[in-house]
């Protein structure tokens, strides 16, 4: 399984991937998930991808020599020359479909879902910056102000804290901070999504980037995040009053005097009584 997060903001792009893949408890291993292509000067583009691995390293490479026929002048799109992000991530979807025409009906003989969704964003020259999820048929949406962010794989329990924290004003920093701490929600709750880390920012109009790490078990700015991070949440926890149940000693009792306060309520005696 994996997880990775894309975020568009008004300030620039991030994109967190991690790197585990789980054929079964004892087949646990280590791929990125992760590319980067860059043109300095001209376009910069990052891909995450999520699902079955053959299948995504399939589409990766294929992406690299994809083309598709633009309508008007009959000339071919690739990801290099792509006047428009929209046109990149067409080119990805049609990436996608080729692979499914070549190994679907051999993975559905073999019992095996064709199972890939990515994540798509980046900016062209001559255009804003732009975020896209790809799904298995090759079809995408794109983020929009309303809903920065996407997620692929398992992104329940990193979602809350993005929810809470992401809006496009943004800073790129702390939609960084925020990503991490999405991801180490993550790893805490679900074995088969683990380090290293991939983590790239992109800052806005800037057509190429050099803020780009991976993150492992030694990286001491994520273990104090993850400290902190677990100490803060114990903190405001503790914080918290316990419930009570009557106002004697708060002015939020559990137990309120609400047609719906209580559930129904069976009584084992001679008769039944719903209170």
């Amino acid at each position: 399984m994996t997880y990775c997060v894309g975020i568009k903001l008004d300030a620039g792009l991030v994109f967190l991937s991690d790197s585990r893949t789980n054929a079964g408890l004892d087949q646990i291993s280590t791929f990125r998930k992760m590319i980067v292509y860059e043109k300095p000067g001209d376009r910069f583009m990052c891909l995450l991808s999520a699902g079955n691995l053959s299948i995504s390293q399939s589409v990766r490479e294929i992406l690299q020599v994809e083309q598709l026929k633009d309508p008007d002048t009959d000339e071919s799109i690739t990801i290099w020359n792509a006047k428009s992000m929209f046109d990149a991530a067409r080119v990805l979807g049609a990436a996608v479909r080729h692979v499914y025409e070549r190994d679907g009906e051999s993975l559905q003989r073999a019992g095996v879902e064709f199972n890939v969704s990515m994540i798509f964003g980046g900016q062209i020259q001559g255009e804003g910056m732009r975020l896209f999820q790809v799904y298995s048929a090759g079809n995408f949406i794109e983020a929009t102000s309303e809903t920065p962010f996407f997620q692929v794989g398992e992104s329940k329990y990193g979602k809350p804290v993005l929810d809470r924290v992401i809006t496009p004003e943004t800073p790129l920093d702390e939609a960084a901070k925020c990503v991490l701490v999405s991801m180490d929600s993550t790893l805490k709750s679900n074995l088969s999504v683990g380090l290293p880390l991939d983590l790239v920012v992109y800052e806005a109009n800037q057509l190429q980037t050099d803020k780009i790490t991976c993150i492992d078990n030694d990286n001491p700015y994520f273990r104090m995040l993850h400290n902190t991070w677990g100490q803060k949440l114990r903190e405001v926890f503790d914080s918290i009053e316990h419930p009570t149940w009557d106002g004697a000693h708060t002015d939020v009792p559990l137990l309120c005097n609400g047609a719906r306060s209580q559930p129904l309520k069976k009584i084992s005696n001679a008769r039944e009584k719903l209170i």
